[in-house]
């Protein structure tokens, strides 16, 4: 039997899911990266507009992926808009805590929805799916192409 605090974070990825936010083009990107795993098939595109500052100022992505993977990127592309470039990866580590424990010390308060990719720890073979669009976005910040499936995973 779930707890409520599980059927809320599983109603949270299945949201993000069946009706990502953030699941289009930005023709005037200032980077981008693709990333895949080649053990399910999974495939994200993440792209990024910058502020003048270097902040990210809007982040958006395609998927031809599962709904984890989805759900994933569409709380990122979101979570990261108004991040710097080290906040950003100080997230996506937050988030690797957090679905190889189900916890995670360092997730700001003011990014709680992540929490819903804690049950992923569950899933071992999930949790690429999981990481796969932030490792996509440590690629796209660090201005390569490409993303490697085994980045922090």
């Amino acid at each position: 039997m779930l707890s409520d605090a599980e059927k809320l974070y599983q109603e949270i990825v299945m949201r993000h899911s069946r009706a990502p936010d953030h699941l289009h083009a930005l023709p005037n990107a200032d980077a981008q990266s693709d990333g895949e795993n080649p053990l399910c098939g999974d495939r994200v595109t993440v792209q990024i507009i910058y502020t003048n500052d270097g902040r990210i100022q809007d982040c958006a992505f395609d998927a031809k992926a599962c709904a984890i993977t989805v759900a994933s990127a569409d709380m990122m592309a979101a979570a990261v808009r108004g991040c710097s470039a080290d906040e950003a990866q100080a997230l996506f580590g937050a988030i690797n805590d957090l679905v190889h424990t189900g916890t995670s010390t360092t997730l700001p308060p003011q990014h709680a929805e992540l929490k819903a990719l804690s049950g992923v720890h569950e899933f071992p073979s999930r949790i690429k799916c999981a990481t796969l669009p932030w490792a996509t976005l440590t690629a796209a910040l660090a201005n390569q192409p490409h993303a490697s499936e085994s980045v922090n995973s």
